[in-house]
């Protein structure tokens, strides 16, 4: 039998799908078009391993590719989408075609003012200001 921890309020234990050094496009009018996960707040791992994110994490990233303005400038998102499927608590097994997140402030305030493509009910759940923006919720 395994033993599971409480975790504590936080998201539900699944599948972390984006290592530090991932690509990921930017689904939102911010100016920004593909990001490059530089850190995750908030994670502790064990020594030596690399840190990565899952959905409704909030990350820091750098804009590789996007309007003159924001390009090259060190900016905080939160991801809405991942390859890597994972399984919900109901057994349900959900995936998605690109790994995607969105431009926000450090507390979570949208950049842009909409959101293109559908986002995950892990991280609506968690931000609500990002799911009252959202058009499709998967």
């Amino acid at each position: 039998m395994v033993k599971r921890r409480s975790t504590g309020g936080q998201l539900k234990k699944f599948t972390r799908g984006l290592p530090i050094g991932a690509q990921l496009v930017a689904a939102d009018n911010s100016g920004a078009r593909i990001l490059n996960l530089i850190a995750v707040k908030g994670a502790s791992t064990r020594l030596k391993r690399i840190p990565s994110a899952r959905v409704g994490d909030i990350i820091i990233c750098s804009v590789v590719k996007g309007s003159q303005k924001i390009r090259r400038q060190i900016v905080h998102a939160v991801v809405i989408r991942q390859k890597q499927r994972y399984r919900r608590a109901d057994g349900t097994v959900i995936s998605f075609y690109d790994n995607a997140a969105v431009v926000t402030s450090d507390t979570g305030d949208l950049k842009g003012s909409e959101i293109r493509g559908p986002i995950a009910k892990e991280a609506g759940e968690r931000w609500p200001r990002i799911a009252s923006a959202a058009t499709m919720i998967v």
